[in-house]
């Protein structure tokens, strides 16, 4: 009886847990009614020279106008006058789990993996969470899109470009299935005092490799297959999710994201890569400075995994994780980078671009970082990543450079929506400072 209770106890807390989580009070912006005119702050487009004074048209939410003509203002446009602020494209993070996991400890908000190694067919963006309280606090900060990734296993699935703004998860979705999810083996020999447990830790890497070997080979078997009975004008062969999940990257339609950050996991990956004749790109890529002749050689790109970690090596340099960004920039390697792996530190995203800036990376070059070349390595570059005519209007007006902590991010529009700036982070602030005014005034002296 007593463990009943206790489990009937635990069970009740994280449903109240899991049920308060699951909600957020901000509230998703309706479409664009009409044009809007953004005047008078310094424009930042990324691709190309600022425009100070500048003017920003949108409307039906893609960019119509950018320049310093006021005569290119419609009739009928809402003027919005931004003297002495700047506007940005939203920053765009390339690798999170953000509405996927709400509360790491509470198991009900946990939706980020499937049960067993091989799930391709497992989508991201099914099981993603429009109402995460996590949503609002990560956008307040500008980063106006991010790329939802599934965990878990050797092939983990399918990830989602994901705008941080919407009712549902399919008005969100920028594109679905836009990249095929992989934890790379680690590969570096390990040496224990325990022979038996190094034993079978080589044995496990070896089948991990083995078995990432014979994926594809059944993979291309089953769309030699469809092929051949579509040729052939006979019934397609029997419908498998596994297979049919993978024919995209077996096209090049897709691409590979292999999460690999020591020198032998990423060549060993691009060995892959140039063997199935598949599009790669390395997540992490702590070592990827020292394989850049082989990533330029085969046009790999990389997402730095966040620059606020810890060396991975007692005998490497303590800055060796601020400047992977800068030694990739230097050796010609397209990059960009992400927050830490941590969901609720999305938000810090021009952080750690700020860090590669203070260790060697151009400031130009550390912007485009969070905006234009995730949204290139994302396939996604025609309409997010930069102040363009023809782009989303995805963007945000700040009273400074993003990159710097003090700067505040004063207003956002996600496709022309107006984005609800309000988030839990704000509302504890408000509520602790009523706090302290209450405390103030009942020590005043009548």
């Amino acid at each position: 009886m007593k463990n009943f209770l206790l489990a009937s106890t635990v069970l009740v807390a994280n449903t109240f847990l899991a049920s308060f989580a699951a909600a957020n009070d901000a509230v998703p912006g309706a479409p664009q009614a009409g044009p809007i005119a953004l005047v008078g702050a310094t424009i930042h487009p990324v691709v190309g020279d600022d425009v100070a004074n500048g003017v920003l048209v949108f409307d039906a939410g893609k960019i119509t106008f950018v320049g310093t003509d006021e005569k290119q203002i419609p009739k009928n446009a809402k003027r919005v006058d931004l003297k002495g602020k700047h506007l940005y494209p939203g920053l765009f993070d390339a690798d999170t789990e953000i509405g996927l996991v709400e509360i790491q400890a509470v198991r009900a908000t946990v939706d980020d993996a499937e049960v067993g190694e091989v799930n391709p067919s497992a989508r991201a963006v099914t099981a993603f969470n429009p109402d995460s309280e996590l949503i609002p606090v990560t956008r307040s900060n500008g980063v106006l899109t991010a790329v939802t990734c599934p965990r878990g296993g050797l092939l983990c699935g399918l990830a989602s470009v994901m705008r941080m703004d919407g009712w549902t998860w399919e008005e969100m979705s920028v594109r679905t299935d836009a990249a095929m999810i992989v934890e790379w083996p680690l590969l570096i020999p390990t040496q224990t005092a325990r022979l038996e447990q190094s034993r079978v830790r080589e044995e496990k890497r070896a089948k991990a490799l083995e078995q990432m070997t014979n994926l594809f080979a059944s993979a291309r078997a089953y769309q030699k297959l469809k092929q051949s009975r579509r040729e052939q004008g006979g019934p397609p062969p029997d419908f498998d999710a596994r297979w049919e999940a993978m024919l995209p990257v077996l096209e090049g339609k897709t691409p590979l994201h292999v999460r690999a950050d020591d020198m032998r996991q990423i060549q060993s990956a691009v060995a892959l890569a140039r063997k199935e004749g598949v599009r790669l790109v390395i997540v992490g890529g702590y070592h990827a400075p020292e394989c850049a002749e082989l990533l330029r050689a085969e046009d790999v790109s990389v997402v730095v995994k966040g620059t606020h970690r810890l060396p991975r090596y007692r005998n490497d340099p303590y800055d060796t994780p601020f400047t992977v960004p800068t030694r990739l920039y230097k050796a010609g390697i397209k990059f960009c980078i992400s927050a830490s792996d941590r969901m609720a530190n999305v938000r810090n995203l021009p952080y750690h671009a700020a860090t590669a800036v203070a260790h060697g990376l151009p400031a130009d070059e550390a912007l485009k970082s969070i905006t234009l070349y995730p949204a290139q390595i994302m396939g996604v570059d025609k309409q997010l990543g930069s102040l363009e005519v023809g782009k989303n209007a995805t963007l945000m007006i700040t009273s400074g450079d993003p990159l710097e902590i003090d700067c505040q991010v004063e207003a956002a529009y996600i496709d022309g929506r107006a984005v609800d700036r309000t988030d839990r982070h704000k509302q504890l602030r408000d509520k602790y400072l009523h706090k302290y005014e209450q405390q103030d005034a009942a020590r005043k002296p009548e």
